[in-house]
């Protein structure tokens, strides 16, 4: 049995000449320079190019023992590699394995490694075939919140994934993957910790890029169950199979915790039934109060914590944690503009609240997409069932303005003559739909 080194990685960043530099604590055994080093949760194999210590200033040393806090300098290409709360250890003499539902499977990593299945679980053994254990603590981080992220042009897709794949360097929370609307051209689909984080990326694309963006309501992953019992996770409204193929569908929820002042409970627990959300309990701190709750994550991620703020006078403040996914009746609400499904624009709902939700987008559409020369129609469907429309009156020009004469039929033969050329601009016509549509979920109105 060989001495076990282990180093808890608190931090890690992304240098853009020396790659990737992990902080770490060394609990055990020493790691010198130059050595192979393995991520143990990860599975990755590197080179600890430079160890040292700050002072404050970055000092090479020969090693890193035992009760030091230092820094590793790798050849590492992206922090996913090397997640803060793994643990570091010499890979000499050790063999990596991915455990797959319980099967373990020899994996040769080579140095520098590269991107790893998420979810994947490994185990390190050593020469003599025992497992070794990381330090505890560790958890694997996976986003929660999803968006389409679309150029207004087409012409730079390609900027904008060179622009999420530089930021995914040092950001390891950062998942995407390429997605296409008949709508919006080509884009990509990208999950977030939460909106928080949503809007930070947002903002560095458009500020640090130059890039002019679509961002589509945001949305949270939810697990399908099928008729044969397979599992499928899907992102988006638009991925979910048909209906008659699905037993049931379970969304996440969450653990809530807010503290607020005892005169404003009220408001409150009101605001969290309007959620379908219910309080598990409710202390007392001096002239605090803390309420526990349990609420589906999908009704917090648009305007909740805005709300929060208005019904405390921005006095409270609100922590949550995920708390599995629970079997629920939901279903996909689509938005169809002029006949047309636009899949962007599909959402998942409890069905008690598909009604409501329906009738309020349909209204923003209507506020936001501009009038054309022929009457536009706004509904909101389940499956084949509308359950709400609104429509977009068509501009009217004065055809017989022309006409200076009292001719009743020359009249109403110019009048038919604009209902047959309104009822083909109807058919072929295509309607420009602002970007401001996709995010009507955003902001709601009280």
């Amino acid at each position: 049995m060989i001495d076990m080194t282990r180093a808890l990685i608190f931090d890690s960043y992304f240098d853009d000449y020396r790659g990737v530099v992990l902080y770490v604590r060394i609990f055990e055994g020493e790691i010198p320079k130059n050595a192979e080093i393995l991520m143990m949760a990860a599975g990755v194999k590197g080179l600890a190019l430079e160890v040292g210590v700050l002072t404050p200033k970055m000092s090479p040393r020969e090693k890193l023992s035992e009760g030091e806090i230092g820094y590793i300098v790798t050849n590492l290409k992206t922090t996913r590699e090397a997640k803060v709360g793994d643990t570091v250890t010499l890979a000499k003499g050790l063999t990596v394995r991915e455990k797959r539902n319980d099967v373990s499977v020899s994996s040769n990593n080579k140095l520098g490694g590269g991107d790893k299945v998420n979810g994947v679980k490994h185990e390190v053994v050593d020469a003599e075939g025992k497992v070794l254990k990381p330090l505890p603590g560790y958890k694997n981080v996976l986003p929660f919140v999803y968006a389409g992220f679309f150029p207004v042009s087409n012409d730079q897709y390609k900027e904008l994934k060179e622009a999420i794949e530089k930021l995914s360097l040092s950001d390891s929370a950062l998942r995407y993957e390429p997605e296409n609307s008949p709508v919006l051209g080509f884009g990509l689909r990208i999950g977030f910790l939460g909106l928080l984080h949503m809007d930070i990326i947002k903002e560095r694309l458009e500020r640090e890029f130059g890039l002019d963006l679509i961002v589509t309501n945001p949305s949270t992953n939810y697990e399908v169950v099928m008729n044969n019992g397979e599992v499928r996770e899907i992102k988006s409204a638009a991925d979910l199979p048909d209906a008659s193929e699905i037993r049931e569908i379970r969304e996440p929820w969450v653990k809530g915790e807010i503290i607020l002042p005892k005169s404003m409970i009220g408001n409150v627990l009101n605001l969290i039934n309007e959620k379908r959300g219910h309080q598990t309990n409710v202390g007392y701190i001096e002239d605090r109060a803390v309420i526990d709750f349990e609420a589906p994550m999908a009704n917090l991620l648009t305007d909740f914590y805005d709300q929060l703020k208005s019904a405390t006078s921005g006095y409270a403040s609100f922590n949550y944690e995920l708390d599995g996914y629970r079997a629920e009746d939901l279903v996909r609400v689509d938005f169809l503009v002029g006949g047309h499904k636009m899949d962007a624009l599909s959402v998942m709902a409890h069905r008690s609240e598909a009604d409501g939700i329906g009738r309020e987008v349909t209204k923003k559409l209507k506020e936001v997409i501009p009038r054309q020369n022929y009457e536009v129609a706004l509904q909101a469907a389940i499956g084949a069932r509308i359950i709400a429309r609104e429509t977009i009156g068509a501009y009217r020009k004065d055809v017989t303005v022309k006409i200076h004469t009292g001719d009743r039929d020359r009249k109403a033969k110019l009048l038919e003559k604009q209902k047959r050329g309104k009822a083909r601009m109807k058919r072929f016509g295509k309607i420009d739909i602002p970007s401001e549509a996709f995010t009507v979920m955003l902001k709601r109105e009280e």
